[in-house]
């Protein structure tokens, strides 16, 4: 009997051992002072005029998103590991946000040789490239203008659809920086390189059986990225799908089609992304016509080790072809960054940076080629201009910069 109970003690052991486990507290604090400026020019009215907007103000996640959170893994044996992932957004200048809300990543995961299969709210498998192909890392005034564009674009339409989909830019857009609800697929490591995921977000409306009434698709996202590395060289091609509307007869959708790249040189490394967005509309019964914005995107840039800093920069154009097809009807933007980081020491930084854009025929396209252009971690920095019948005001040009302290831990 005695034998029986320390083997059942032994197995218990061993059992305590082989399933190791380990939580991590981790986070990012990074505050600046910011600075922006909109000028405007009238529209359509007799005399023209000028309006110049701006702001300063005590700005957050210029370098790095500020942020707060919680990981761990269980190993589980025979090559099999449980883990999960609670993230929140952090306005260190107000002190809003916190862990009252998990807003930018809340994922439980099953990983093995088979690769890893997550659940719950992340990052969508189409925004991977705009991301990690920007030499700014989509923060400050210095954020990709792809990222930035995108991100305007999904706001509008979720506002102009029903909404905001959630609090902030973490959880604000439909679908393109995030998306709840998500079940992905990611490839496991040691593909001769070669790695990927594939993501489909439920979503979650109540289906109705009636043809009337129909079934909303309004949440449902999917995707998939495909990328390859050596280390030095890497280049990935990414696709996502949003559903904004699906009631018959009409419905939206929001498609985006990205690829890039990079290379480390050592001396320097060169980044570049090519991306087409289209907002596709299949009309109603009084206008059964289906219309397709498309925006056009180009970014390339570098980031050169100085010291214990990088000088960072980027070059970038996006052109707005507006789909009701009338002349004159289409927009472009231009942006060019530039930005040093210093590093005290591997967890602490400072960081300047700077932004010019400049934007043609923005009343074509104000929302999302006007007045909130320049930042991508501040939606709607400066109000909308009034559009009146006989004209309004059109965005010409933005200009911005960010001084801060970035600390991690």
């Amino acid at each position: 009997m005695k034998k029986n109970v320390l083997a059942l003690y032994a197995l218990a052991a061993a059992g305590t051992a082989a399933a190791q486990s380990s939580v991590t507290m981790f986070g990012v604090v990074d505050a600046g002072i910011s600075y922006y400026s909109v000028k405007s020019r009238s529209f359509g009215l007799t005399p023209p005029r000028e309006v110049t907007q701006s702001q300063k103000v005590l700005s957050s996640s210029g370098y790095n998103s500020s942020r707060f959170g919680f990981r761990g893994t269980e190993d589980l044996g025979g090559g099999l590991a449980a883990s999960f992932w609670l993230e929140a957004p952090v306005a260190n200048d107000s002190g809003a946000s916190g862990i009252a809300n998990f807003g930018r990543r809340s994922t439980v995961s099953l990983s093995g040789p088979f690769g890893e299969i997550r659940l719950g709210r992340d990052y969508t498998a189409s925004f991977w490239n705009d991301a990690v192909f920007d030499p700014f890392g989509v923060n400050g005034v210095g954020t990709n203008l792809i990222a930035v564009v995108n991100s305007n674009l999904a706001a509008s339409r979720a506002l102009a659809t029903g909404g905001l989909l959630g609090g902030g830019l973490s959880a604000g857009t439909d679908s393109y920086l995030r998306t709840s609800n998500a079940v992905s697929y990611f490839l496991p490591s040691g593909l001769a390189g070669f790695y990927g995921q594939v993501q489909y977000a439920l979503h979650e409306n109540v289906d109705v059986s009636t043809a009337l009434a129909g079934t909303s698709e309004r949440g449902r996202y999917m995707g998939g990225r495909l990328g390859w590395t050596d280390g030095k060289a890497d280049v990935a091609l990414g696709y996502g799908e949003s559903t904004l509307v699906s009631t018959l007869p009409g419905g939206e959708k929001i498609k985006s089609l990205n690829i890039g790249g990079s290379y480390d040189f050592g001396v320097a490394k060169v980044l570049g992304e090519w991306s087409r967005v289209r907002d596709v509309r299949d009309g109603t019964a009084a206008l059964p016509i289906r219309l397709t914005d498309r925006y056009d995107g180009l970014v390339a840039g570098v980031n050169v080790p100085v010291g214990p800093g990088v000088i960072r920069a980027s070059l970038a154009r996006v052109n707005f072809k507006n789909g009701n097809g009338l002349p004159d009807s289409d927009a472009s933007v231009n942006k060019l960054a530039l930005g040093y980081v210093h590093h005290l020491s591997k967890r602490t930084a400072l960081y300047a940076s700077v932004a010019r854009i400049r934007v043609r025929n923005g009343h074509n396209n104000p929302t999302v080629m006007g007045v909130t252009p320049l930042v991508l971690s501040l939606p709607a920095i400066l109000p909308q201009p009034a559009y009146v019948s006989t004209g309004g005001m059109e965005p010409r040009s933005s200009y911005g910069y960010d001084f801060g302290l970035r600390h991690a831990f």
